[in-house]
């Protein structure tokens, strides 16, 4: 009465391939685990991107904050307005050497 076995499918169908499908399963498989890290690296990648943009922007910021600081010192530094606020707002003037004094400590 072997005929009279009962088997269920998943059983066969799981013996089947252990026997005779081992090198489809075995491709199947490095597929699967290649497609996932594919996914992971266009993730990974987009993230960067992403990132490198937004790195690039606030390098472009802060570039342009620093050519206004170099206008700015240069504007400040200028002879000619150090000289104008020294005369006007502290009422400074050009020394006469005859009335300058010079003093040496020992």
């Amino acid at each position: 009465m072997i005929g009279n076995e009962r088997h269920g499918l998943v059983g066969v169908i799981a013996s089947d391939i252990l026997r005779n499908g081992k090198i489809p399963m075995i491709l199947l498989t490095a597929v699967l685990v290649s497609a996932i890290f594919v996914v992971t690296t266009a993730h990974r990648t987009r993230l960067l991107t992403a990132q490198r943009e937004q790195l690039v922007l606030e390098r472009d910021a802060l570039d342009i904050e620093w050519r206004n600081l170099i206008l700015e010192e240069n504007a400040l530094g200028d002879h000619s307005r150090v000289e104008r606020i020294a005369t006007e707002k502290l009422q400074m003037q050009h020394v006469d050497p005859s009335q300058e004094t010079i003093v040496v400590q020992p």
